[in-house]
Parts: C-alpha cells; sequence; structure tokens
C-alpha cells in the first residue's frame, strides 16, 4: 500500500490545502502542512487518492495524466450520478465538494466520502474468506447492479443524465473513435468486431441508469460481507442496462483466460456465481428479457479491449500513474477474440 506522503503525483497539495476549507466545513484551514495524501492503487484510469487534514480523511477524483480520450473522464458527471443516488438503494459514498477549476490541482475535481470497504480484486482474496462469503459477496454484487437497474432516473434528477435513444450504435461508433484515438499498433481482430457489432445492433432494453464499469472491484465490501458502496462512475449514463449485466459477465468469463496484468480472476475463485446464475439473478431482480446476448458480449469485450488500450497508448508515453501497466497491451487482443467468439454464438 502506497504511503500517506507530501508529494502524491498528480495532486498540488498546496493548492488544495487553500482550497478545502472553502468547499467542506471543518476541513483545517492551517495550510499544506497538515494535509497528506496518497494515490489508491488499482484504478486504471481516473485517479484515486486518499487525503488527511489530521482529523477528517476523504477520498479526491482527478482526470488522469496525459493523454485522455473525450468525454471519458468527466468530474462533474461522475460528482452528479453519485449525488443523485444518496438515498436510494444503491449504496454510494456521499459527494461534498466538486472543483472545476484546473488551477487549484491542474484539472477537475470532486471529494466524496471516504468509505471502509475492501475492493476484491483477485481469487486470492476471496479464497481466504471461503466458497459460504464469496457466493455471498457475488450474489449480493448482483443484486446491487438490479437496484441500479429499477432506479427511476427522473426520480433523481438524472432525467437529462444520456440519450438513450440509438444508444447502443453510439456506443458502437464511439469505442471505434475512442480506439482511433489510442491506436499505435496492429491489432488484429478490432476492425472485423466492430464491424460485426455495427451489422448486428438490436433493438434496445428499457433504458435506465448505467454504471459502464461494473465488477467486483468497482465494489466496496464490508466486514459483514454487504455491499458498502459502488464506486468509480466515470462511464456512467442513461442507456441500455444490459450493457452492464454483459460487461460482469465478460469479467466472469476473463478469469478462466491467460491476461497479463489484466486483474480478472475472481470469478475462479470457489463460490463466485457461474455466468448463468449471473443472468439468473439478475433477471429476477429486474424483470428484464436478456435477449442478444452475443451481441451484448462483443460490445463489452469490445469496450473494455479499447479501454485497456488507451491505458497501454498512455503507458508507453510514460503518463500512467500506478504500477502494473507494463503488461496491460497484451490483454487487448485476446479480449477482441473474446468479442468475436460471442458475437458468433448468438
Amino acid at each position: 500500500m502506497t504511503s500517506m506522503t507530501a508529494h502524491p503525483p498528480g495532486l498540488d497539495l498546496d493548492h488544495l490545502a487553500a482550497w478545502l476549507p472553502t468547499a467542506i466545513p471543518g476541513a483545517a484551514a492551517d495550510g499544506a502542512d497538515s494535509l497528506t495524501a496518497r494515490l489508491i492503487p488499482g484504478g486504471r484510469s481516473n485517479l484515486t487518492y486518499e487525503v488527511s487534514d489530521g482529523v477528517h480523511t476523504w477520498i479526491l477524483r482527478r482526470p488522469p495524466l496525459g493523454h485522455v480520450l473525450a468525454t471519458a473522464h468527466d468530474m462533474a458527471r461522475e460528482y452528479r450520478v453519485i449525488s443523485a443516488l444518496r438515498g436510494t438503494e444503491v449504496p454510494v459514498p456521499a459527494a461534498y465538494a466538486l472543483c472545476s477549476d484546473d488551477t487549484v490541482i491542474g484539472a477537475p475535481f470532486y471529494v466524496m466520502e471516504r468509505v471502509v470497504g475492501t475492493p476484491y480484486r483477485d481469487a486470492d482474496a476471496l479464497r481466504a474468506l471461503g466458497e459460504e462469503r464469496t457466493r455471498t459477496i457475488a450474489t449480493r454484487m448482483v443484486d446491487v447492479l438490479a437496484a441500479l437497474h429499477r432506479v427511476d432516473p427522473v426520480s433523481v434528477g438524472l432525467s437529462d443524465f444520456g440519450r438513450p435513444e440509438g444508444f447502443l450504435a453510439r456506443q458502437v461508433a464511439r469505442w471505434r473513435k475512442q480506439l482511433d484515438a489510442s491506436r499505435s499498433r496492429e491489432l488484429p481482430g478490432a476492425d472485423e468486431l466492430h464491424a460485426r457489432l455495427a451489422a448486428r445492433v438490436p433493438e434496445q432494453s428499457a433504458p435506465a441508469i448505467v454504471h459502464g464499469d461494473y465488477r467486483l472491484d468497482n465494489i466496496l465490501v464490508d466486514d459483514g460481507d454487504r455491499i458498502a458502496a459502488v464506486i468509480d462512475w466515470e462511464m456512467s449514463t442513461i442507456g441500455d442496462p444490459l450493457t452492464d449485466l454483459a460487461l460482469l459477465v465478460i469479467y466472469q468469463m476473463l478469469g478462466t483466460l491467460p491476461l497479463p496484468a489484466l486483474v480478472a480472476d475472481a470469478s475462479t475463485a470457489p463460490g463466485f456465481l457461474s455466468r448463468d446464475e449471473i443472468i439468473d439473478r439478475y433477471v429476477a431482480g429486474t424483470g428484464r428479457a436478456v435477449t442478444h446476448l452475443g451481441f451484448y458480449l462483443g460490445l463489452a469485450a469490445y469496450k473494455l479491449a479499447v479501454v485497456l488500450e488507451g491505458i497501454h497508448f498512455r503507458h508507453t508515453q510514460g503518463k500512467t500513474v500506478g504500477a502494473g501497466f507494463e503488461r496491460i497491451g497484451e490483454a487487448v487482443v485476446p479480449l477482441l477474440q473474446v468479442g468475436l467468439d460471442a458475437v458468433k454464438e448468438r
């Protein structure tokens, strides 16, 4: 674990110390001398820090350093969605303050509650809990996703948070555009997968709030194996909720693949739900029909491949903060193949 420091990368503590008391009541006003921070490891996109003034502790989120894909790191959107979901069945941290002034730390950011919980990232951590607890956590993970997709966007003030009409077609086009913005090498299968997806866009499921990257390590689990908070809302919108389900299933499938630097083997832990169990639990919790699954899985694999290619690109430029990125690019082509296999499936 990274220790607290006065000089974390991407965070100007002098300016932050001057800003905090103006935005958060009770924050220490005695300058940067009392402020410490650490970069929280594990995230592959937006940067997350734990910040303390010696009395209070908060979580701060900011965009990554260097090359940034358009619309992918909007702090105001993250802040808005977790603020809106506070008080619903979906557990989220309390949102405290948003700063759109780049001069404070060099980028927009927001500050939220520090929720105590564990983001389980690998099978070893789950094996230590045992089969029964692992099954409980995985089941509750699906139940919270179902709860999210039951939230009426209008009732929580998010009616204009996205454009559900044409969502799937725009997703196919958007992720191709994102890939083109980061592509710096040959990627076998990328163009074929995009073409197959573009030719097979199905009729959409009824719109809902979409997390965009729902997986086990974007969930904080408390000591009672309850979901304490869902985090990392940077890709959230209003759209087709089956894209969330499909991405969750893709993460479940990836546990059996040899993908270096991609923390995705949690599903191999004894007790973790199978692909069919995830889908059945979701259907029971939402009442939604799951059709055209091959398309959704193909899109999820394509999207994840594009995200990882963007991280690989930033790493080659020396702009990625954190450990574990040097081999992440090796996961991209296998993911594209997973997507191709899925769209051929049905």
